[in-house]
């Protein structure tokens, strides 16, 4: 008896000390950040290229005794990072729960009245996006119209041909079966086949809030809102597109370009795609013309930074620019735009992960 208790005793401090080993040997495994000012869960794991929808469980597991009320994060405190494989099993509940997600979603989004009366029987023709949402924000509305540009004795606001643009793209995504959300609203604009589109102020950011003065809170309530509906659509393939209006010398006439945030892979495809879907275009339809637009990233566009659905920023052009303002005052070329930004879409979520 004396002998088996000393036995029993030996083998429970080997296991008991291996088992230390191995939970020392594991922690050290992870990497560490350290908060900085301001910082929440989001920027920390966004930062260090690690998805906030995919990783943030993880992460709260990891650190659950170094957070501070409400889950926040103490400037100058060591957080420990979960791996990038650790994400595997939160993939694979994501993915089981995207049907479910997608099934949700299916009954959301825009109200097509927004398109106005020519416009708003919208045909599906196909469900090449089925499953995905998207998020479009036109630059700019309400008491900021963006930059004007001067069209002979008219002037060319931005936040008109933006969201004009905008609603043509929406348009487009649905009929090929996408979940559409318009962030930025006018109730009575629709898609307008006019040269000239007449500036107001009456436009909204969903749902119906009016738009602020200041222009960080503008932004932070377009990215508000689209925080909130991707909480919502939580396990579907979600992705945001911010669509502006460039505004440059008169005499620099520019092609479309793409931002996106630099440590988020899915922006950045998403960027990519449209981005060669438009070079492809322009060498069938301007062969004689090189398409000079590119694609690079911008951290520190808010809507690119604090948005948790991968964002693109377009700036379609240059407003002041005669070249480029047939881009948009043509009706036929605001659609084609539209068009193409959506063959590009279309292009990226065939190729998703």
């Amino acid at each position: 008896m004396p002998m088996n208790s000393k036995l029993l005793r030996f083998f429970f401090f080997l296991f008991f000390f291996s088992f230390v080993s191995f939970q020392s040997f594991s922690q050290s495994d992870y990497l560490e950040a350290v908060a900085q000012k301001g910082d929440g869960i989001f920027s920390i794991l966004r930062r260090h290229g690690l998805d906030f929808a995919q990783y943030q469980e993880a992460f709260l597991k990891l650190n659950e005794d170094k957070l501070g009320k409400n889950k926040g994060l103490i400037a100058g405190k060591k957080y420990l990072l979960p791996p990038k494989e650790a994400a595997t099993s939160s993939a694979a509940a994501a993915t089981k729960a995207s049907a479910a997600a997608t099934k949700a979603a299916s009954r959301k989004g825009m109200d097509p009245s927004l398109f106005g009366k020519k416009y708003e029987q919208v045909t599906v023709r196909n469900q090449q996006l089925q499953g995905a949402v998207y998020y479009l924000s036109a630059g700019h509305g309400g008491p900021d119209p963006g930059a004007v540009g001067k069209y002979g004795s008219y002037s060319l606001p931005e936040d008109e041909y933006a969201y004009d643009v905008t609603l043509r793209l929406a348009r487009r995504l649905m009929e090929h079966g996408a979940t559409v959300y318009m962030i930025i609203q006018d109730p009575d604009d629709g898609i307008r086949d006019e040269a000239i589109l007449k500036l107001d102020q009456d436009e909204e950011t969903y749902p119906g809030k009016t738009i602020p003065l200041s222009q960080k809170y503008r932004l932070r309530h377009r990215i508000d809102a689209v925080n909130k509906l991707h909480a919502q659509h939580k396990g579907a393939y979600q992705r945001m597109l911010a669509i502006h209006v460039d505004s440059r010398s008169a005499r620099k006439n520019i092609d479309v370009f793409f931002y996106h945030y630099e440590t988020n892979p899915h922006g950045k495809r998403l960027a990519d795609n449209i981005h060669q879907t438009f070079t492809d275009k322009y060498k069938r339809y301007q062969p004689y013309r090189e398409y000079s637009g590119n694609v690079s990233h911008r951290n520190n566009l808010y809507v690119v930074k604090y948005s948790q659905v991968p964002t693109v920023f377009i700036e379609l052009g240059n407003i002041r620019n005669s070249l480029d303002q047939r881009r948009f005052v043509i009706a036929d070329n605001r659609q084609a735009l539209a068009n193409w930004i959506c063959d590009g879409i279309i292009a990226d979520y065939k190729s998703r992960d």
